[in-house]
């Protein structure tokens, strides 16, 4: 039987008849309704089941003559070996498919949301994608977990590796738990962070890259105060929280967050509940006489916060705070940079030194935890009623004013005179 032929598979109609391969038994090209289009299809009879069947191996032209030949060959020398091709297809079809390789953005995002309840603080939570979304996805973003190498990782950390050391080193850790989710689930063979670092720089000591807080000297904030926040400037909520937060030495985010149901105006107490706090630990602050007028000043601005963005009527942003800082040239112990909110604690810190207060009654003041254990274990009480003898001296400075304390010796020094 002659082989077909290009030229005749062309010339095939509609109305004629299945034309043999001649090549390969069983093997023919069924005409279309188009002229010179056809089906190929393979006519044997099953080594399995002993009936007759028929495969379809494609369209002509689009497989070609010699293409279709090689695919019924292969086949046919399944069916000498005792199989049916149409079943092994099937099989094939059937198994179960390795799943497919994700993207490192769609490992993230997974990851993401199975750590996402595990964050105490929600803004944890969403800090750990935003610095995967700035740094590593304009790079990294699209590629599958098993075609990112070392070098991928180096050139997203290259950038911020010496400027900024601390960002980079939590930016590689972040990449580090994606890849390590992948080859967990079996996505890729290896971490390639694990290299990374033989193509790093190496980064200056921790000791060197820690930053403090830009503070203001302790005796420079009373002309501050009177300059800036004096009572009937400018009213606006950012300066007023200022002044408190400088008064209470509490942390800026304790302040924003604070809600009226915090506040004991009879006893004088903020009582500031354990998960708002770093250290997860209940933290009750003596309010000073300046403090509460500055609280009664706020009444009636919001049902729940004590000191609301006015135009959204929302928590405040730790950057209105930083902004005001910077429009008042805040002087700080740091050239070229302004004086923080965070660093008016340490401030306070040095005050306390200075002024011959209990290191123990000063680090209450400032909600810091007792690192040793064992000291820890014997502290059962807050000291709330030295503190408030503290805060009043504190707010007594702040204002510019003598403490009671100071009264009090002045009066005796006049009477002994």
């Amino acid at each position: 039987m002659a082989i077909l032929t290009d030229t005749k598979a062309r010339s095939i109609r509609p109305e004629d008849k299945p034309v043999p391969h001649g090549a390969i038994p069983g093997l023919t090209l069924e005409p279309n309704r188009t002229r010179g289009r056809g089906k190929w299809n393979l006519r044997y009879v099953s080594p399995v089941t002993g009936k007759r069947r028929s495969a379809g191996l494609g369209s002509y032209p689009d497989v070609s003559i010699a293409e279709a030949a090689k695919r019924a060959a292969a086949m046919r020398t399944e069916i000498a070996e005792g199989k049916d091709p149409l079943e092994e297809k099937a099989k094939i079809e059937e198994a179960p498919k390795p799943p497919a390789i994700p993207s490192f953005k769609e490992a993230a995002e997974i990851l993401h949301k199975d750590l996402l309840p595990g964050w105490k603080n929600p803004k944890h939570g969403q800090q750990w994608i935003n610095t995967l979304t700035e740094y590593v996805f304009p790079k990294l973003g699209e590629k599958r977990l098993n075609e990112i190498q070392p070098g991928d990782v180096a050139e997203v950390l290259k950038p911020i590796w010496l400027k900024k050391a601390e960002t980079a080193s939590r930016v590689k850790q972040r990449i580090h738990a994606v890849i390590s989710w992948g080859w967990a689930h079996g996505h890729c063979q290896s971490n390639p962070v694990d290299v990374v670092g033989h193509l790093l720089a190496q980064q200056p000591g921790k000791a060197i890259r820690t930053q403090h807080h830009p503070a203001m000297a302790w005796r420079d904030i009373p002309e501050f105060v009177k300059t800036h926040l004096k009572p009937g400037s400018r009213p606006e909520v950012s300066r007023t929280l200022l002044e408190f937060i400088i008064l209470t030495a509490c942390r800026s985010g304790e302040a924003r967050g604070m809600t009226w149901a915090e506040v004991d105006f009879k006893n004088a107490i903020w009582t500031i509940p354990s998960e708002r706090m770093k250290a997860k630990m209940l933290h009750r602050v003596p309010l000073s006489p300046r403090a509460l007028q500055i609280l009664e000043g706020q009444k009636d601005q919001h049902d729940s916060l004590v000191f609301p963005s006015i135009r959204d009527q929302v928590e405040l942003s730790d950057m209105a705070i930083t902004a005001l800082l910077r429009r008042m040239k805040a002087p700080s112990d740091t050239p070229g940079r302004v004086a923080t909110a965070h660093g008016f604690r340490s401030s306070f810190r040095d005050w306390c030194s200075e002024k011959g207060y209990s290191r123990d009654l000063a680090e209450r003041s400032l909600a810091h935890t007792i690192k040793d254990k064992v000291e820890a274990a014997y502290h059962r009480t807050d000291l709330l009623e030295q503190r408030r003898e503290l805060m009043d001296a504190w707010a007594a400075f702040v204002s510019g004013k003598p403490s009671f304390s100071e009264i009090v010796a002045t009066l005796t020094h006049q009477g002994a005179a």
